[in-house]
């Protein structure tokens, strides 16, 4: 009462002190409002304001971890309420794609004694993964311990998550030890499902809960964002296949769903803190986050002349980001930022000339012994016999102790030789831009599609090659014959055996490349959209993309011969290479146009803003 007599005497004083200048105004009127205390819930508040603040330094830090507790006027959940049953699409297409595998790789460098080596295996690795996958959990404790409440208190917090994570582990290895999948890594036979992938997936479907629904929907993108990066860091790093990491997905999201369905029908309206956001907005803006599986155009085929290289790739990964504003229900502007990675399936056509015995410049000096040493190579019963026979003589001539199960390595030409993939994807990197049209259908459910133009860039394709061994020297001599046809010829007259110099020598270089150039990309694609909040969905997606690219493959198999022989065995195996009918020593450089059909299904979860 004393406030509304005080607000009378000053507004009185105010319109006395301004009366000179407003004498022919009616008198000002003042009512006295009505005062009532009103709970304003979360639920009223504007989608615009979403509540994405650091905790401030007034709000309690809360460690009251037993002590349950409940906002008035929150609504309860019921049972199953906020089950999308996403993980289900995500779990089967990983299911589907379990038989697109590559071949089985191991790492050479674990095999050293010259061991043919026709496998090869990246040494990509990180270990952010390892972290990644908790950081749902994390944000969700970090944010409740500063006092910045989300949609549980702590016993229900709890339980929900104890029994997400129960679910999650407890499908996961049910589904490894009954699969025993092989890894790529060839480390273990525990491979499909991804823990790490569903892990993050599971965490951030909690951060998503607690935080996304109730405070801003910025902090489920963060969290299945992570959760994204987690499962293709857990592809580069060999350590899962693409059907692991989606099959991963969607259990850790149907398992985050299921024990959050579990407990709202245990504590029913008990433990809530605050309601859902709520969006009104009939336009369809939106920013989301996907994960897809890219199909067709997986195979390159090189040829040079006579020459041919075929290279075949698993299903790609697909991670997008793409948002656009809407002008009205039914069209609008965006753009898409797209990473597509697609791993090559079998290392074992480049690698298998890694070993010294398959070169062609080799058996072309074979050919040249034989030439000049018939008394060497006696003869066989088959073909076939007199190949390894006259090979194996060759092979100990030159160094190569072949009369045991572990050769005598110590005088050979070659004594260690292998590959290392630096990179075994081709990555395009695309942004484009367009039009983006929306049907809605109902209240929940909308069909979409898009008209895109834009740029593709591509990281390449890397193997590097390693060797070191003996430095071999061939003493021969030529005779030159300038009279036939007036053009110079040369004839072999004498060889010996390569013999070592007492040089040791190694070796790195680009082994094989694969890159192309920058390109124009054009897409489209079909979408069924479900809208299970105010302001969040999940989209299923059919794209296409077209682009015309150019490629270049660089493959050098023979670089290390410009370190393990001298520079005159070097010009004689370059003439040997002639009795193989190849390219010799030199780098094979093959250009391919190719039109690129890339076809993409996949899974959105989109942010309506």
């Amino acid at each position: 009462m004393i406030r509304q007599i005080l607000t009378i005497v000053v507004a009185a004083l105010a319109i006395q002190v301004s009366a000179d200048n407003y004498r022919e105004m009616k008198a000002l009127t003042l009512e006295e409002p009505e005062m009532k205390a009103e709970l304003v819930l979360p639920t009223e508040q504007p989608a615009a304001n979403y509540d994405l603040k650091v905790p401030e330094a007034n709000h309690k830090m809360d460690f009251d971890f037993f002590k349950s507790k409940t906002a008035p006027g929150v609504k309860a959940y019921k049972f199953l309420d906020d089950m999308t049953f996403v993980g289900i699409p995500l779990f089967v297409a990983g299911l589907a794609l379990k038989g697109d595998k590559a071949m089985f790789r191991v790492n050479q460098k674990a095999e050293q004694g010259g061991k043919k080596n026709t496998q090869l295996l990246t040494d990509f690795k990180t270990g952010i993964d390892d972290y990644t996958q908790f950081f749902g959990p994390a944000a969700v404790v970090g944010l409740k311990l500063a006092g910045y409440e989300g949609r549980s208190d702590w016993p229900r917090l709890l339980a929900s998550a104890g029994m997400s994570y129960g679910l999650m582990a407890l499908t996961v290895n049910v589904i490894k030890n009954s699969a025993k999948e092989m890894r790529p890594d060839g480390s273990s036979a525990n491979s499909w499902p991804s823990g790490h992938t569903a892990t993050a997936f599971a965490g951030a479907t909690i951060l998503h809960k607690e935080y996304g629904l109730t405070r801003s929907p910025w902090f489920s993108v963060a969290g299945y964002g992570v959760a994204t990066a987690t499962g293709v860091m857990r592809v580069l790093n060999n350590r899962h296949w693409v059907s692991d990491v989606m099959s991963g997905a969607g259990i850790g999201i149907l398992a985050g769903e299921l024990g959050y369905a579990l407990g709202d029908l245990l504590f029913k309206e008990k433990g809530l803190l605050r309601n859902d956001l709520e969006f009104n907005s009939e336009k369809p803006t939106f920013f989301s986050v996907s994960m897809g599986l890219g199909l067709g155009s997986k195979d390159l085929d090189f040829s040079d002349g006579d020459e041919s290289m075929n290279i075949k790739f698993r299903a790609a990964t697909v991670v997008d980001a793409e948002g656009a504003y809407f002008f009205n229900k039914y069209i609008g502007v965006g753009g898409r930022l797209r990473v597509r990675a697609m791993s090559a399936k079998d290392f074992g056509d480049f690698a298998k000339y890694v070993a010294v015995e398959d070169y062609d410049a080799w058996e072309g000096m074979m050919e040249m012994y034989k030439k000049h040493f018939p008394d060497q190579y006696p003869a066989a019963a088959t073909p076939e016999a007199q190949y390894d026979q006259d090979w194996t003589i060759y092979m100990k001539k030159v160094g190569y102790d072949l009369g045991t199960e572990t050769p005598n390595m110590s005088n050979a030409p070659v004594t260690n030789i292998y590959g290392t993939v630096k990179s075994d994807h081709i990555t395009e990197f695309t942004g484009s831009v367009g039009l983006y049209f929306n049907l809605p259908l109902s209240k929940h459910f909308a069909l979409g599609s898009k008209a895109l133009i834009g740029r593709s860039f591509t990281q390449e394709l890397d193997i590097d090659g390693h060797a070191e061994g003996n430095k071999k020297d061939i003493k021969y001599q030529l005779a030159i014959d300038n009279t036939v046809n007036g053009n110079p010829s040369a004839n072999l007259t004498s060889l010996e055996y390569p013999t070592n110099t007492g040089e040791q020598w190694t070796d790195d270089w680009d082994y094989l490349t694969v890159g192309s150039e920058t390109s124009t990309s054009f897409g489209t694609g079909l979408s069924l959209t479900y809208k299970y909040k105010s302001n969040f969905s999940w989209r299923l997606y059919f794209d296409y993309d077209y682009t015309r690219k150019n490629y270049t493959a660089k493959y050098d198999p023979f670089h290390f011969t410009q370190n393990g022989l001298t520079p005159g065995a070097n010009y004689l195996m370059d003439f040997a290479a002639d009795y193989g009918d190849n390219q010799g020593l030199s780098v094979r450089e093959y250009k391919l146009k190719k039109n690129m059909h890339y076809f993409t299904m996949g899974l959105s979860f989109l942010v309506n803003i």
